[in-house]
Order: structure tokens, then sequence, then C-alpha cells
């Protein structure tokens, strides 16, 4: 469908269930395939609970903060790697042959995690699990296009984005309930097994997309497919359509000599250059925003405001997740209704609003925090006295004391924000503290009034993120570009986001380190600012647009910073006020 995607309103989701219902085979299709973006959301999201307690086993990577961001991003880098060779391995072996490997990686992934001697194992564990994310990511959407019936196609593929926001809030889940088991992030990680394992063998059953089948000339195996899919009387429909679509695509790929080179694109195509920079960006700043700081490290930012139980740190990250997954939905409904420059600007207020609150609460936790006391220091053994402690006579505080590296052992008297131990951080001082009723240990954050706050900015953050900044990007990289150009301008974005999305989870627990959480949240906030003028002055509205109008509204360079106002269909010009019209 040129120029947009499908609009998603309540008669398309009931012609979808109803349809269905009639014919299943398309719903075993289209749901066998979406356990891809179930298995990309459940292995990027099952790692911010399991590295809580992976800290608790291995201590080289609780002291090593440089270690916790590997094992995070290294899914992220494997995902770079599978997305580039997801594209290559689709077009030469079909979509069902790349769901397969991309099964196979996140199978070998989750047993290499869950039998991980040492963070090493862990490493190469999640580098498999990212090259099956890479794969899943941009094949599982694709296959469900090509082998759905175009009336429901895009209810059918809004499924994919769904289940990959389901898998997160199942991750977390699955988090929760294995905390008391033995073994805990074994379980977490190793898991992720059995859907891989449950996709293979559903896919090994399933037909190759029609659609690819038609481009390799296997034209009798595609119609055998389509009369699966398709009544009788709309089967040669949809083949001449299939014909005349491969056909435009071989002409397209003969006459377009700019298509393979970007370079090439940027230097002399306007109108690509601004459809990029706008389609790019949005990428980029989709990342700088800090989403992934939140769905990788929400556990622990929550053990940084206060809150130093495991259970209860997971318990309240389930919170994020689940708004994540509601967001999905939210988006579905207001995309086509709301438009997709207004939602973004709108997202971004929320989001600017929600990291002012986040600094601020996490200034408050780290300025304020309990004193260390000399007394309750000596409540314990003199062995295990924080040496930095031990060798100072200065005012110490929590924060002071886990800088310090160790830990802080909080009053039993039940008001924890009264004089507590500064102890050595180790599983000895640990037993010590938690063996007196009423104590609380704490390495990641210190006891605070404020820590229901950075929960309240947590959500926020979430509920404006997701329907907006969240989905958006993705839908107007789908809608920018030439239809000559859109393979590899769409590839330059997606890149673009993996990459952002790479530096952001390798460099956030480092700044809160070096810099404090406080001004880590101060500065997505400034990024935040800097994404929403980057909206107002370089996104165009493309809600309902055909490609040629977009083309056109690119090359007249038109900002149309009036996004509240309404767009008079065929207005590309001024509105008589000296600007361009609204969107």
């Amino acid at each position: 469908m040129e120029g947009g995607v499908h609009e998603f309103d309540g008669s398309t989701f009931r012609e979808c269930f109803s349809l269905s219902w009639r014919n299943p085979y398309v719903l075993r299709l289209a749901f066998s395939a979406g356990i891809g973006g179930l298995l990309f959301g459940y292995d990027t999201g099952v790692i911010s609970g399991a590295l809580l307690y992976i800290r608790d086993d291995f201590p080289s990577v609780d002291k090593n903060t440089w270690l916790q961001e590997m094992i995070v991003s290294m899914a992220v880098a494997g995902a770079i790697i599978g997305a580039a060779v997801g594209g290559w391995a689709n077009d030469r072996y079909g979509r069902r042959t790349s769901i397969l490997v991309a099964d196979s990686l996140f199978f070998v992934g989750a047993v290499v995690m869950a039998s991980a001697m040492g963070p090493a194992q862990l490493v190469v564990g999640r580098v498999f699990v990212g090259l099956g994310v890479g794969m899943a990511s941009m094949t599982s959407p694709l296959y469900i296009s090509e082998a759905s019936p175009a009336r429901i196609r895009g209810a059918l593929v809004s499924t994919n984005g769904f289940l990959i926001t389901g898998g997160q809030f199942l991750s977390y889940l699955i988090n929760l309930a294995f905390t008391k088991a033995p073994g805990t992030w074994r379980w977490m990680l190793g898991i992720a097994a059995v859907p891989a394992v449950v996709q293979f063998f559903l896919m090994l059953f399933l037909p190759e997309s029609p659609r690819w089948l038609y481009r390799k000339g296997r034209e009798e195996e595609a119609e055998a497919i389509l009369r699966k899919v398709y009544s009788p009387e709309e089967v040669e429909r949809e083949k001449e359509e299939l014909k005349e679509s491969v056909e435009a695509e071989a002409r397209e790929r003969g006459s377009s000599s700019e298509k393979a080179s970007l370079v090439t694109l940027l230097m002399t195509t306007a109108t690509v250059r601004r459809g990029l920079v706008a389609g790019v960006g949005l990428q980029v700043f989709q990342q700088l925003v800090g989403i992934n700081t939140v769905m990788y490290y929400s556990p622990t930012i929550v053990q940084l405001a206060g809150f130093a139980s495991n259970q209860t740190a997971l318990a309240l990250s389930l919170v994020t997740s689940g708004l994540n997954a509601l967001g999905s939905v939210v988006s579905i409904y207001f995309i086509d209704r709301t438009g997709r420059r207004k939602l973004l600007v709108i997202s971004l207020a929320g989001v600017i609003l929600s990291l002012g609150v986040l600094s601020a609460v996490f200034h408050e936790t780290t300025s304020h925090s309990p004193p260390v006391g000399a007394a309750e220091t000596r409540h314990f053994d003199g062995s295990l006295t924080c040496p930095d402690y031990r060798s100072s006579a200065s005012f110490w505080d929590c924060t002071r004391c886990l800088k310090a590296e160790c830990g802080f052992c909080a009053s039993g008297s039940g008001d924890k924000l009264l004089a507590g131990a500064c102890m050595v951080s180790n599983a000895t001082a640990h037993g010590a503290c938690h063996g007196e009723g009423g104590r609380e240990w704490y390495t990641r954050g210190c006891p605070s009034r404020y820590g229901w706050l950075a929960l309240v900015g947590l959500a926020l953050y979430i509920i404006f993120f997701s329907p907006g900044m969240g989905t958006v990007p993705w839908i107007v990289n789908s809608e920018i570009y030439p239809l000559r150009h859109r393979g590899v301008c769409g590839g330059a974005a997606a890149t673009a986001n993996w990459v952002s999305n790479l530096a952001v989870a390798q460099s956030f627990l480092s700044l809160t380190e070096a810099i404090g959480p406080a001004w880590t949240f101060l500065i997505f906030g400034g990024l935040s600012v800097a994404a929403l003028a980057f909206v107002l002055v370089c996104v165009p509205e493309t809600k309902g647009l055909p490609i040629e109008e977009v083309e056109t509204m690119l090359e007249k360079r038109e900002l149309r910073l009036r996004f509240w106002a309404k767009r008079r269909r065929g207005d590309g010009g001024d509105d008589g006020g000296g600007k361009s019209g609204g969107v």
C-alpha cells in the first residue's frame, strides 16, 4: 500500500478475526511467525532481571560496570550483524529458512547462557541470541506480510509488534517466577529455548512466502499457497497483482543505478537526503532519549532509587514492562487519528517531563542519603568494616559508602533513614546484615523517602514514550522514502537505530557510576529536548499522503511548524500566512 500504513480501526480487527475463524490457516501462519517477535522481546527484556542475580553469583561482574554493560549490549551488537546477514539470507534462501536459522541461534544462545560457568560464556551466548534477534526483527514481519490476505495484512503484521512488547512483559514475569528457584538466572535465560523449539517445529510444517517463491520462478508452489490463504475468487486477482509487483520490482532494479549506493543518493538526490535526515534522525533519537536504559536496566534503576530487594525491584519493574505492552496497543488506535508528527510531539513533551522527575528524584536520593554511624558499624565484626571508612575521619553517608565499593547496612530500628553501617561488599557482610531482623543490605542505591517518585517517573516515561517515539519512527521510515530507494534507505535507518541502541546500552551504567543517575537522566532529558526540536524542524507529517506528495513536500523543504493545524487535502504550499500549511 503506497504512502502509508494500513489503518487499524475496529472494523479491520473484526474482519481479521472473522476471516481467521473461517480460515484458521491464516492465523496459524501469522502467529507461528510471530513467535519470532515474542523471542525478540523476551531475549532483550530478560537480561534486566537476570543481571541482578548474575552479579550475585559472579563477583567479577558485580565489581565491573563495563562487564555488566558488555553482557547486556552484546546482544545488540549481535543484532546489528544478524539484521545485515538476515537481509541477504531472506533474499537468497527465503523467509521460512531464515526463521528456522534464527530459532537455531536463539536455542544455542539460551543453552550457552544457561550453562555459563563465567562471564565470557555469558557474552558468547548473548552474541548468539543477538544474531537471532537481528534476523527475527526483519524476517518475522516480512513473512507475515507476504503470507497474509491484503485486507487484513496491517492488523496481522501489527501482532508482531505486540508480541515483541508482550515478550518483554513475559520476560519480567518469568524473572519474578524464578527468583526463589535454585539457579535463578540460569532458568531465566535458558527458558527462551522453549519457544524457539516450538517455533522451529511449527515452521517445518508451514510453507515458504508465496512472494519469495514467485520471485524465484516457483509459480506453481506459490499458487498452491495462495489457494490456502485466499478464497477461490480472489486467487486469480492476487496472482496478477503478485506478477505485476514482481515485474515492477525487476524493472526498478534494472533502471535504478543509484539504488545500491547510499553515498550517491546523499550527494545527488535532495528528496532522499531530506527523507534520510528525518528517518535516520528519528531512529537515532528513539534510542538517545534513553528507552533501552529503562528496558535493559529497569530493575537496576529501581534499586538505585532505594529498593534493595531483587524480588521487589523485579516486581516493580513489571509495571513498566506492562505499560510498554499497553502502549503498543494505544499506538495502533491513535496513529491514524492523531497523525505521526503530533503524536511524536506529545510523546517527547511527556518524556522530557518524566526525565525531569527522574533527575530530581535521584538528586534528592543521593544528596540526602542516610549517614554512616560509627556505633552502627562497630556493632559488627571489625573485619567487615569498609577499609576506606576505617581510615577516614570525615563525615560519611550511604552514597559515599557505595562509591567506595562497599555496602550499606541500614538501621534495624524500623527507620532506614537513620544511621547505618558501612561494610565490605561481600557475602559474609551481606549475611551478617540480614542476620539481624529489620536490616536491609544496599549496594546499588541508598534508602530514600523519594523512591516511590522514581517509580512514578519511570511509569510516566513509558506511558509517553511507547505510543509515540516507540512506534512512530518505524512507521515514518516505511512512508518517507521513494519506492525505488526504500530498501537502502530503510536499511540505513535500521542500522542507525541498532548502533545507537548499542551506544546507550554500553554506556548507561558507566555514566551512572561516573556522574550519578541524576546527571545521567538530565543528559537524556537534554537529548529529548533536542529530539523535540528535530521533530518540529525536520520531520514532515506523512499521515495518509501518497508517496508523490511526500516527495513534493521534501522537495519544497516545508517545515510545517504548526503541527496542530489541520492540513487541507492537496494543499502543498503556503496558507497565506507566510508559512507552510499545518499538518
